[in-house]
């Protein structure tokens, strides 16, 4: 078939390095020209694990390309995918100006029937919206098409997407006419055979069940989180209670670990955006809104231990600085609000080190310059520090030899945000140690 995607961002590179694995011809569009070249030259814009290796495969193929090119882009395709940004405003909706921008390329340039389907987070309506707006404008060309617009969100992890693309979960169709099931499903039949769940169903509900989806595991995290906090104050072992919720299988053990809270580009904006459309609806969403204000405060109170333990400053290791392993997406993350909020107080000095995402990290830190040193591995960062703060878990992180990191301490201090670690082994080589859930000056009342 032939596939355009509108967007080369996460969710719609990933989408076209799929789509041109699974045999179609895609043309992936971007208004950014010099993306565009460097994605022509197998350069890819994202970490993602495999993403080069599919980009490299696909332009090899000659059933992947990349154009600035709107025109050649939207007459290409017989099913066009629209997976642009919807960025949080200022009271928590989506930005739709990207979609709707799309929108007025695709029915300006196209010369027959198409198969429009948003990928992009939207509020639920959008796609009846585009649809009507779309055919609008063709009435008013009069252009004798017509235009399908669906709803396909998409479930990828960020680190994962890859994987998750290939092997999903689910595929969710929302379609308004039998013409774009029948095509959609043509396009998806390699799920139909090898049995993962494909739910066809309007495109309001396609909408909705992305958005209670993501809301419903920020929710869990957010509650375990709190569950957390609470085992702090109270002496209780919030590793074995997030281990025996986990054994109930109405709960399941998956997003019950607890840590600084939740970032990147999905949940938060998510979870706002449909606080805002319950608003617009009389239809208030307050665990949604609880769950909003839950996470921010975790943020703060993470970067507010560290405080409290060095009033007055101190050397530390801040190790990760994404939002979450196998990525360079900081976005949210509360591993740049905690170094934000300590570089405020102008008596920290951080030494700093992630992987993956060093150089966008440079970008989104804010501080004295004197106050920030950027470090090329975990071994530099933890060298001749007072603290090790751990706000990002995973990777190289999960196997650090802290008897030989502790030689070369001033203290034997360690911020475990994620768990990583166990505490009664971290004391054992003399250390400090601060979980998510574990504080020892509670223990030692």
């Amino acid at each position: 078939m032939k596939i355009t995607v509108i967007g080369t961002g996460y969710v719609g590179l990933v989408a076209g390095l799929g789509f041109s694995k699974w045999g179609n011809e895609v043309v992936c569009l971007d208004v950014d020209k010099e993306k565009i070249e460097n994605l022509q030259q197998g350069i890819c814009p994202i970490y993602e694990p495999g993403a080069t290796t599919q980009l490299k495969d696909g332009l090899a193929s000659g059933r992947l390309r990349f154009t600035a090119d709107t025109e050649l882009a939207v007459r290409h395709g017989e099913i066009i995918f629209i997976a642009v940004g919807t960025p949080e405003q200022t009271d928590g909706s989506a930005d739709l100006s990207f979609v709707y921008t799309a929108a007025d390329c695709i029915a300006k340039y196209a010369d027959s029937d198409k198969i429009v389907v948003d990928k992009s987070t939207v509020p639920v309506g959008t796609a009846h919206d585009l649809s009507c707006y779309i055919q609008k404008i063709l009435h008013s060309q009069d252009k004798r098409i017509h235009i399908d617009v669906a709803s396909n969100p998409e479930f990828l992890r960020e680190g994962r997407a890859v994987g998750d693309f290939n092997n999903p979960d689910r595929i969710v169709l929302g379609v308004s006419s039998e013409y774009a099931k029948e095509r959609l499903t043509v396009l998806y039949s390699p799920f139909f055979r090898s049995n993962k769940p494909v739910i066809i169903t309007t495109p309001e509900t396609a909408e909705m069940i992305k958005y209670a989806s993501n809301a419903f595991l920020a929710t869990k995290i957010t509650f375990i989180n709190e569950i957390a906090n609470l085992c702090e104050q109270v002496g209780a072992d919030i590793g074995q209670v997030a281990a025996a919720m986990g054994k109930d299988g109405r709960i399941s053990p998956k997003f019950l670990h607890p840590g600084p809270g939740y970032g990147g580009s999905c949940f938060p904006k998510d979870t706002k955006a449909l606080a805002a459309i319950g608003e617009r609806f009389a239809a208030p969403q307050t665990i949604v809104e609880s769950v909003i204000r839950a996470n921010e405060k975790q943020k703060k109170r993470a970067a507010g231990r560290v405080k409290r333990r060095f009033p007055s400053g101190a050397r530390l290791a801040v190790l990760g600085l994404s939002f979450k392993p196998e990525t360079d997406d900081i976005r949210e993350s509360p591993a740049i609000e905690i170094v934000n909020s300590l570089l405020e107080e102008g008596s920290f000095i951080l030494q700093l080190y992630d992987p993956k995402a060093m150089e966008n990290a440079r970008r989104a830190v804010n501080g004295p310059m004197q106050n920030m040193i950027w470090c090329t591995s975990a071994n530099a960062a933890v060298a001749d520090v007072d603290a090790i703060l751990i706000p990002t878990e995973g990777g190289e992180f999960t196997s650090l030899d802290f008897d030989k990191i502790g030689k070369n301490m001033r203290q034997k201090v360690l911020f475990d945000f994620r768990n990583i670690y166990g505490k009664e082994r971290l004391e054992k080589l003399g250390f400090e140690y601060y979980g998510t859930g574990f504080n020892p000056e509670r223990e030692n009342r």
